[in-house]
């Protein structure tokens, strides 16, 4: 979709309704809009201001002096409407709730909402836009442009805005679609050349840069290394006519007019360079004298100049806002060129015997120092004497002075004794290397590359000493990466060997691609075509019980292993979701992820109880392509973004539950987060007891019964747990938590027509339960003075039914079991499944429970049985509560204090779905 069209359609809905949108800025407590029970809402969500409290009601409103409250509606499922305090979240303009929405992780997307510049820049991108997209966390970026600007699914009432990149050059075949994104063309490019990203992803490139080929930072084009505007007083240098000036900055800001524009920059250049008097459109910007001009440039043509031993040059006649700007500095370094230094190295091409061992594993990027933080800065050099020109004199060991020769044109190169230079590639960004001086340079490589006007590849090394002649990451006034002064040493690759001193220690090699390496040959699985049903009991536990059984763990995969572990170990309940045919809108990936979830993951599970890490990588390398969907093949994610990314945006798996609230729509979602105030006077609430009160005081019933249902604890974040023991109840009744179907009176047990939540906490009616009567019990109940002002509500039920016919017989109860409960804690997942109907049938698993090997092993999964849990399950709440946690055998403690997700399923309802 055009800009155009999308502009349109917003001015058209303006015209409708104008909405307010707000983000959440801490965490906080929210009320319920019928109950005014509070809840815990996280920062970073993103709201709007809800429309539908009636003409006769305001939005925002006050109940104290001291507290105003908003009523707003999440933009996230299940979209609740709810009452935030005024003080916990800020108006945003609905363009950059549209940017921040693409961002499906809330704490990411928080601090992306300080980075003003950032956000700035994401407007400018359109269709057209050459950027860079970063691709996978960790990597260089690669060249695109963007094709497409518009939301990927379109959700009531606001979408997040996505853009649709081809990748260009070297990303050519690195992206996962044509421009087809469920079935819709977005737009064209080559099969696999194309990405779907939110703006975080990108990054403008400026045609400037292109022309000129400046290396520079991606976040130097607006904003210094610290997120902020340039001080006053700053030193920076930038090219003019392909040569280095430096000058300080006097004036930062916005231009009247230009805001969109970003930061420019007032330059008091050293050298008398620039016209501007400080007057933009009739506004003073800055004081200059009137026989003094500056140069005027936008923040990106300009770089910090932060090299240290500096020296006062001269002083100019003060230039700024406040009169002067005192002394002036300029680089030593650089002053020193027509000078000369002194420099004590020597000959690097004495390589020791101990050099022609294979170099280490390759090592993962540190993204922190890569040659991404490229900025301007002082020339480089490590000779004994400068050229007038700058260039290399006499003297350099012969390995760097070979290197340096490629600079000033001479194709002469002189041989250096080493590994070959197919093996050099084992050296990366990270590793440990020397260069063979007298004595011995030692550090570590944190950029390689080609340099302009270099053709061979050199690398740059952070020195553990200062040398003389090192900078502190530039190299021929370019920088390269950012360490200590007297530090940076560039040299040919080929003349970096392994560090000697730590050839016994491992070294960080690269997880993602080592996962996919011949190292996991000896921790292959098996595929499984054939369908292949859970085995229970004595079967299942042969074949899942023991060391390397169940899914091994890799690289923060423990969130992924144990869920999937958790839903398809021992039950078939979302067995539908590996079976269901490819239809017209379903997203390009779908079969190959349905066939992996099936043939390489769940059957060989079932039929083996063992998959490796291998698989489970090529699962995290397709969640990967959705959206804005990112760190899934590295970082620490929850279990409910995998089942969201899963499910709705990959399988498009009809949702497992459908709950109304307080008569509203239908909300469709695929788990229940529980949101409650904590109760004093329960010391281990059970399940039960927690869906209970989370269902009444959110005023929600079930519209359909679920075959499956996920539920997760009331946290707040994964550190806080609100209550100490949670008590998992064997069992779930659902019944009174469902519309449409016929329930109990509380009283006599016939048939049901009234509700009364108020009632649900009277200690004089069974405490702690849903109350619902029939007419007479119902009349008797509330001729009490304390129950007269109850507001009751009708039960639906069908119209054919009459009282007398369930006088003389039970209501039926829906109840679901429980077949698994997933748990954290310090930041790991583990899983607890039942393997069949007794109560001691329980299995723990860790999918990371022992180590094979060190730093560059791999990880031992475990599936262990723990029939005591059993004995616990059969204690009363109140039994479990005067335990001390400490003296809880075995594992039963990991489940009762450390439960994050429980599962239940309805075998009778699972028949219909």
């Amino acid at each position: 979709m055009s800009s155009t069209l999308r502009s349109n359609e917003k001015s058209n809905v303006s015209l409708r309704e104008e909405h307010k949108y707000y983000l959440v800025v801490q965490d906080c407590s929210i009320n319920d809009r019928v109950t005014q029970k509070s809840a815990k809402l996280p920062k970073g969500r993103i709201l709007m201001l809800n429309n539908e409290r009636g003409h006769h009601m305001s939005n925002i409103y006050g109940t104290s002096k001291s507290k105003r409250f908003v009523s707003v509606q999440c933009l996230e499922q299940p979209y609740p409407i709810m009452s935030v305090e005024e003080k916990d979240i800020q108006e945003i303009d609905e363009n950059i709730a549209e940017l921040l929405l693409a961002i499906p992780n809330p704490d990411e997307r928080y601090m992306l909402s300080k980075d003003k510049a950032k956000l700035q820049k994401a407007l400018w991108i359109d269709c057209g836009t050459k950027v860079k997209v970063q691709l996978r966390t960790g990597e260089e970026k690669t060249p695109g442009i963007v094709r497409f600007k518009g939301p990927l699914l379109q959700s009531n009432p606001l979408s997040g805005l996505c853009f649709g990149v081809e990748l260009l050059d070297e990303g050519w075949g690195r992206g996962y679609t044509d421009g087809c994104y469920q079935g819709k063309h977005l737009f064209n490019c080559d099969e696999d050349c194309g990405i779907f990203v939110a703006f975080d992803k990108l990054e403008i490139v400026e045609e400037d840069d292109e022309e000129d080929g400046v290396l520079e930072s991606n976040n130097a084009d607006i904003l210094d290394f610290n997120g902020k505007p340039i001080e006053v007083n700053s030193r920076v240098s930038t090219y003019i006519r392909n040569k280095i000036e430096f000058g300080t900055v006097v004036f930062c800001g916005l231009l009247p007019g230009k805001e969109t524009h970003g930061y420019f920059v007032g330059v008091d250049m050293d050298n008398q360079l620039g016209d501007w008097d400080g007057i933009y459109d009739g506004k003073v910007l800055c004081n200059v004298p009137p026989d003094e001009r500056i140069l005027l440039l936008k923040i990106k043509d300009v770089m910090l100049e932060t090299t240290p031993g500096t020296q006062a040059q001269h002083q100019k006649p003060g230039i700024g806002s406040s009169g002067g700007i005192g002394e002036r500095i300029a680089s030593n370094l650089y002053k020193s060129k027509s000078k000369g230094s002194e420099d004590s190295a020597k000959s690097l091409t004495d390589t020791h015997s101990k050099f022609s061992q294979s170099p280490p594993t390759r090592s993962s990027l540190q993204p922190s120092l890569s040659n991404e933080n490229r900025c301007h800065s002082l020339p480089f050099s490590l000779t004994k004497k400068f050229g007038p020109d700058g260039s290399i004199g006499q003297g350099l060991s012969s390995s760097v002075q070979s290197m340096m020769d490629l600079n000033i044109g001479e194709n002469q190169d002189i041989e250096v004794t080493g590994t070959p230079a197919k093996e050099q590639h084992s050296l990366e960004v990270g590793s440990l290397v020397e260069v063979n001086e007298n004595p011995p340079l030692y550090g570590v490589i944190r950029w390689i590359g080609h340099p302009l006007g270099v053709n061979e590849q050199l690398a740059g090394l952070e020195l553990e000493e200062e040398s003389v002649g090192c900078t502190d990451g530039t190299f021929k006034g370019l920088r390269y990466f950012t360490c200590a002064s007297k530090k940076a040493l560039f040299v040919k690759l080929k003349s970096c060997r392994p560090d000697s001193r730590f050839t016994s220690l491992p070294h960080h090699p690269n997880q993602i691609e080592r996962c996919n390496s011949i190292a996991f040959g000896g921790y292959l699985s098996e595929t499984v075509k054939e369908n292949t049903p859970p085995k229970m009991e004595k079967e299942g536990l042969a074949i899942m019980v023991g060391k390397k059984r169940g899914i091994q763990g890799h690289y923060n995969s423990c969130y992924l292993d144990s869920t999937l572990f958790c839903m398809f170990s021992f039950s078939s309940v979302l067995d539908t979701v590996l079976l269901r045919p490819k239809e017209k809108d379903d997203v390009e990936f779908y079969k190959d992820t349905q066939d992996l979830l099936r043939t390489e993951i769940v059957n060989p599970l079932r039929n083996h109880g063992y998959v490796c890490a291998t698989k489970i990588m090529k699962l995290r390398r397709i969640l990967e392509k959705v959206e804005a969907a990112s760190g899934f093949t590295s970082e620490e994610k929850d279990p409910e973004e995998f089942l969201n990314i899963l499910f709705h945006h990959i399988l498009k798996v009809e949702p497992l539950l459908k709950i109304r609230s307080a008569g509203q729509k239908v909300q469709d979602c695929y788990f229940y987060q529980i949101f409650m105030d904590k109760n004093e006077n329960v010391g281990v609430p059970t399940m039960q007891q927690l869906l209970e009160w989370s269902f009444i005081s959110s005023d929600l019933k079930f519209a359909e019964a679920p075959s499956c249902l996920i539920v997760q604890m009331p946290r707040f974040g994964k550190e806080f747990k609100m209550f100490d023991k949670i008590f998992p109840s064997l069992e779930l009744d659902i019944t009174d938590l469902l519309e449409d179907t016929p329930r109990e009176c509380r009283i006599c047990g016939g048939l049901a027509f009234v509700e009364c939540r108020e009632c649900y906490d009277d200690t004089d009616i069974t405490a702690g339960k849903i109350k619902q009567f029939c007419k007479a019990c119902n009349t008797q109940v509330h001729l009490h003075h304390k129950r007269q002002g109850h507001k009751q509500r009708k039960v639906c039920l069908p119209e054919q039914m009459a009282d007398y016919a369930w006088r003389q017989c039970c209501v039926p109860r829906q109840k679901m079991k429980l077949f698994a409960v997933l748990c954290i804690e310090t930041s790991h997942y583990v899983a607890f499944v039942k393997y069949g109907p007794d109560d001691s049938a329980w299995l723990f698993f860790d999918s990371m429970a022992d180590r094979d090997g060190g730093q560059n092993g791999f990880n031992i999964p475990q599936v262990s049985q723990c029939p005591e849990i059993g004995k616990y399950l059969k204690m009363s709440p109140e039994d479990l509560h005067e335990l001390d946690p400490k003296s809880i055998h075995g594992f039963a403690r990991r489940l009762l204090c450390d439960a994050y997700m429980c599962m239940y399923q309805s075998p009778t309802m699972s028949l219909y779905k």
